[in-house]
């Protein structure tokens, strides 16, 4: 045993990380590029090695002996034998498929196998009539061109994952440059990327020379809408670009016509409320998965054929609905491009991302740009809040669901958000919550804006321009300011209430003041959390990804009228009396 070693490493893939070890951030950073965080509990976070987080890592570039290294240089006993094999073999069958052109048939496919071995496991486990795949020798298939999105899903679940060297079409060429890059007289001062913006569009372009798929991990605020137009301008291609909200939309056509030489005549927009297709569209996930009746076709998913594109970038790829994933299985020939802050999706289909968006290509730590001032520094901060006695009895008569509702509404967060803005004077601040009866009452006491999803985009982008102006110093959001919307100078989050335990979307939330502020270039994210109630778990669970990231919360107690007691408990991580999640 070697007690000077942070970690231990234990047989069923699990890894134990101790929080008040020396070596603890050192240890995070190279654990988490090939395992994933999954309890955060006082003393010791543990992480699950997958296959999903193996072959990530080594489409990162992370051998089987690295991170065997790894594992061994900060493990405080002997790493298991049997750990290390599965480990190899994991990541072994990264590459032992591919996908190629087939050299007689135009348009058709060839599955190909690194040994016979493979081969006769895939006719073993693989649907045969689904895939429609016609066996040609002991490690080689012929594969429809059709099939190639579904086949690539189908073997990525069955623990085969598929490198893809079939190639992409070209599209439409679309002259793209940055603005002021070609001179002349009165042109604008040349647009520059920074310094990781430009490796993550190098990467994506290059990826050891399978350029044309994948996904870009990068903050909130680190620029996710410049790496994109990076690589338009690279590929010099029609592009299709979905994106979350109609407020996204429109902001990402305003940085197309801000930084780039495209003109508002060949950018469209694609929402519910305009339906143009231009040599660059930008349109919501909402408009493509609309459809009148259940049983109705989805009408706009055409738009992936309307053009020939020769790039569809997915913002905030974490929000894929199921009917796009459908629809991009049938489009593996264009090049994809997937832009996150998390990869992490409730609904536990990361390996759909991976197998048809593409591997995970490029991630920048929040904590290494906050260290070089591309985003703010946030003191993150758990407030509890006592509940009232009445509201305790009626939990006591509630289901789950509802005893966490009540939690979650508890009327006395009412007068922490007050206490919270006089602390923070004339702070640029956001009230975020998940029920619209609460953020109503918040509203009505406070005499704020509310913007919810029942407020006309007019009014929305009204708000939003007075907010950047500092004309309104507060605005109480729903969850439709969860993602893309741009507030620079918003420095303070107050979070009243959450989506149980969405890690996406706590993360999501502290984005929205991550740009970076004149002076000390701080921010501060406050979560409202009922004290000894169901909403502590969940809370614990939504702030496991920060917790990943390297954020600290610091606990502060308040009293039931809102002041604060003298005694402060700082958390790293979760550093707390609180029960383990998971």
């Amino acid at each position: 045993m070697t007690k000077e070693r942070p970690c231990i490493v234990q047989r069923d893939r699990t890894i134990l990380l101790e929080v008040n070890h020396a070596g603890f951030e050192e240890a995070r950073e190279q654990i988490s590029q090939y395992a994933d965080l999954v309890k955060s509990p006082p003393s010791f976070h543990t992480y699950r090695i997958t296959p999903l987080s193996l072959w990530n890592a080594a489409s990162a570039g992370w051998s089987a002996g690295r991170i065997r290294e790894s594992l061994q240089s900060l493990s405080r006993w002997n790493v298991p034998a049997a750990l290390l094999e599965d480990i190899n073999r994991l990541i072994e069958r990264y590459g032992q498929l591919s996908l190629l052109k087939h050299p007689g048939k135009p348009g058709g496919l060839i599955l190909r196998a690194c040994s016979s071995k493979t081969m006769e496991e895939v006719k073993r486990k693989l649907l045969l009539d689904a895939a429609r795949l016609r066996y040609v020798s002991d490690t080689e298939a012929e594969v429809p061109a059709g099939l190639r999105g579904m086949l690539k899903q189908e073997l990525t679940r069955l623990g085969y994952p598929v490198l893809d060297y079939a190639g992409y079409q070209d599209g439409q060429f679309l002259h793209i440059r940055w603005r002021g890059e070609e001179g002349g007289a009165g042109q604008a001062e040349r647009f520059s990327l920074r310094d990781y913006q430009q490796e993550a569009a190098g990467t994506f372009r290059d990826s050891g020379g399978l350029g044309g798929s994948g996904v870009l991990v990068l903050p909130c605020g680190a620029g996710k809408t410049i790496v994109g137009m990076a690589a338009m301008r690279e590929l010099q291609c029609e592009t299709l670009i979905l994106t979350s909200n109609t407020t996204s939309v429109r902001q990402w056509m305003a940085e197309l016509e801000d930084k780039t030489t495209l003109t508002s005549a060949e950018i469209g927009e694609y929402t519910g409320s305009s339906k143009q297709v231009k040599p660059v569209t930008v349109a919501t996930y909402q408009i493509l998965t609309h459809r009148h009746g259940k049983e109705d076709e989805l009408r706009h998913m055409k738009l992936f054929n309307e053009r020939s594109w020769g790039l569809i970038i997915y913002d905030e790829v974490h929000l894929l609905p199921a009917p796009v994933f459908r629809a991009t299985a049938d489009i593996q020939a264009t090049r994809r491009l997937g832009l996150t802050a998390t990869l992490v999706r409730e609904d536990g289909r990361e390996h759909d991302v991976f197998s048809l968006i593409g591997p995970k290509r490029y991630e920048m730590p929040w904590k290494t740009l906050e260290e070089k001032g591309w985003i703010a520094s946030v003191e993150c901060v758990e407030m509890k809040i006592p509940l009232p006695d009445q509201v305790r009895e009626k939990c006591l008569c509630a289901g789950t669901r509802e005893q966490y509702r009540l939690a979650s509404e508890n009327p006395a967060k009412l007068d922490a958000v007050k206490r919270l803005m006089e602390r923070h004077g004339e702070a640029q601040t956001l009230i975020i919550g998940q029920y619209l009866d609460q953020l109503k009452d918040i509203s009505a006491s406070l005499d704020l804006p509310l913007i919810s999803g029942q407020m006309p985009q007019p009014r929305r982008q009204e708000l939003y321009a007075a907010f950047r102006r500092g004309d309104i110093r507060a605005l109480v959001v729903s969850k439709v300011a969860n993602f893309a919307v741009d507030l620079p100078d918003a420095s303070v989050a107050i979070e009243v209430s959450g989506s149980f335990g969405s890690r996406q979307e706590e993360a999501q939330r502290l984005g929205r003041i991550l740009r970076p502020k004149s002076g000390d270039n701080r921010a501060y994210f406050y979560a409202l959390v009922s004290q000894d109630s169901r909403e502590e778990a969940f809370a614990l669970r939504r702030q496991l990804f920060l917790i990943e990231q390297g954020y600290q919360y610091r606990t502060e107690t308040m009293s039931s009228i809102g002041s604060r007691l003298p005694a402060e408990r700082v958390l790293f991580g979760s550093r707390k009396e609180a029960a383990e999640t998971t």
